[in-house]
């Protein structure tokens, strides 16, 4: 089992800047690639950004130029940084996790099917 906490969620002035962490711990050796998602009020969860062991990063349109994912694999810790925000950015947002499926390393993904394991969420609210 892996077990994922979220944090640096918050309240702040559009065009600002918030870091979202999310430390992994437990199985944290059977993790293949790590994403977030977030889920804005009114609306279905969808995914935000993703990286992969090897430094492979995706990310959704919307949030491309703005927002930069990186895991440091030493504190197992994922991060969300998020520059330029929008009152379009509110909502909360999920770290996930996905386990390894062989000896080979995948490319991420932000397929909602393909998690294994969720975070409890931190609030993220950006005001015009």
């Amino acid at each position: 089992q892996v077990q994922l906490v979220e944090s640096g969620g918050g309240s702040v002035q559009a065009g600002g800047s918030l870091r979202l962490s999310c430390a992994a711990s437990g199985a944290t050796d059977e993790i293949d690639y790590m994403s977030w998602f977030r889920q804005g009020p009114g609306n279905e969860r969808d995914g935000v950004a993703a990286v992969g062991g090897v430094g492979s990063r995706i990310y959704a349109d919307s949030v491309k130029g703005r927002f930069t994912i990186s895991l440091d694999t030493a504190k197992n810790t994922l991060y969300l940084q998020m520059n330029s925000l929008k009152p379009e950015d509110t909502g909360m947002y999920y770290c996930a996790a996905t386990r390894k499926t062989g000896p080979y390393r995948n490319m991420p993904t932000m397929a909602q099917h393909l998690v294994h394991y969720w975070g409890q969420g931190t609030q993220v609210t950006v005001s015009s």
